[in-house]
């Protein structure tokens, strides 16, 4: 008998519902206010081997991971848009173990994403530059790093659009295709402009980074509270065109990841600005997101696609989610937040971890990075090992974390 890999996937993922369910005693896990020993022995554990696998990975390591293949990191020379997240998972790493091993790695990875200071093709600067280049200045205080990031933030707000208020996601300045195009996840790449207003006291950054986030409230959530991942516009008018899609099932769809994304952006604006609107749309899109988790607390990669809830799963939504939520509880006091983010962690560490593996240089599995597209289904990203990390030390370790990526609000 033939059996479709999706078919096998579905089957996997329904077994894994009813083998995990975690939702009960995760619950019986969390009180208010606290966190039991049971969820804390889980976190430090999965600390721990992600610490011990970036350390046995990362003297090998020569440029910028972007994805696994066959469970090995496939790297890029220029970081692509994720190369902050390897120096980012190497001060995480820092900030746990104390291993000034990590610090020195960290700087010398960190170091190489310096010709995309003027990069102003690409909206992901934030990505690139903030856990990387922000949180080397943040816990060494050598102003190059600061330097580095505010040219950064210059690069960035060059791709603003006035006539629409927002930033252009992909293509080089001067080329016509996708002009228009907003996408979810620019949202986490505001943070970048509002450190550089911090820093240099020109509101100009600020300014373009609250324009984005209102116009991005105003076209993306749905009544549900649910994302899509674009958002066309015309970009000689800024007429709104309509919502589209790359890496969701349909523009009606909700993307995991870019879910997420908007989660933690809106979130951070919140904190940025004191903006109680992002504030509310932080919470629409997190009760979304919680209303849409299968049983295991392991996102599927998009939550309306037709084989949800027992569809391909996506761990980096739920490692970004995690944190998002853990900021929207502490923005908030909202304790039932965190109840869900611990939930998701403590998912995360039981079932996705690479600890079955000998050959796994990627400390988080099951992740996928495009599905539409066939490229990278239930493989290791980089991002997911940093937010995973990030996540737990937000638990364990806040003053740390606070230290790294400053999580005040004004």
């Amino acid at each position: 008998m033939s059996v479709s890999r999706r078919t096998v996937l579905a089957t996997a993922a329904g077994a894994t519902a009813l083998c995990v369910s975690p939702a009960p005693a995760a619950a019986a896990d969390t009180t208010a206010g606290r966190t039991t020993a049971a969820t804390l022995r889980t976190l430090r554990a999965a600390a721990d081997y992600a610490v011990e696998k970036v350390a046995a990975v990362a003297p090998d390591v020569t440029a910028f991971p972007v994805g696994t293949k066959f469970e090995k990191w496939v790297y890029s020379q220029n970081g692509d848009w994720v190369g902050g997240f390897w120096p980012g998972t190497l001060w995480m790493a820092w900030l746990y173990s104390k291993d000034d091993a990590f610090r020195t790695q960290a700087v010398a990875s960190a170091r190489k994403l310096a010709p995309r200071q003027h990069d102003t093709g690409t909206h992901d600067l934030g990505f690139l530059f903030y856990p990387s280049w922000v949180t080397a200045w943040r816990l060494t205080g050598d102003e190059a790093w600061r330097t580095g990031a505010l040219r950064a933030a210059d690069s960035l707000i060059q791709r603003y659009n006035p006539r629409g208020r927002f930033i252009r996601a992909w293509g080089a300045l001067n080329d016509p295709k996708n002009a228009g195009r907003v996408i979810i996840d620019t949202m986490m790449n505001l943070d970048l402009l509002a450190f550089a207003s911090r820093q240099t006291g020109d509101g100009r950054y600020l300014d373009i980074a609250v324009e984005h986030a209102k116009t991005t409230r105003r076209v993306f959530p749905r009544p549900d509270g649910s994302t899509p991942h674009v958002y066309d516009f015309e970009p000689d008018s800024g007429t709104p065109v309509g919502p589209n899609t790359v890496q969701g099932y349909s523009p009606t769809s909700c993307w995991s990841r870019g879910q997420a994304w908007g989660l933690y952006g809106f979130t951070t604006m919140y904190r940025r600005t004191g903006n109680r609107d992002f504030l509310t749309t932080a919470r629409a899109l997190a009760d979304y997101a919680i209303g849409a988790l299968t049983p295991d607390h392991v996102p599927v990669w998009d939550y309306r696609a037709p084989q949800q809830p027992h569809d391909i799963k996506d761990a980096s939504a739920g490692a970004i989610t995690a944190c998002g939520l853990l900021d929207l509880s502490a923005a908030t006091g909202g304790q039932a937040y965190r109840e869900v983010a611990l939930r998701l962690l403590t998912a995360l560490a039981q079932t996705c971890l690479t600890k079955n593996s000998a050959r796994a240089e990627a400390v988080v599995a099951r992740c996928t990075r495009n599905r539409p597209a066939e490229d990278g289904i239930e493989i290791s990203l980089p991002y997911a090992d940093y937010y995973l990390l990030e996540g737990i030390l937000r638990v364990l370790r806040p003053q740390d974390i606070d230290r790294a990526i400053d999580l005040s609000t004004v």
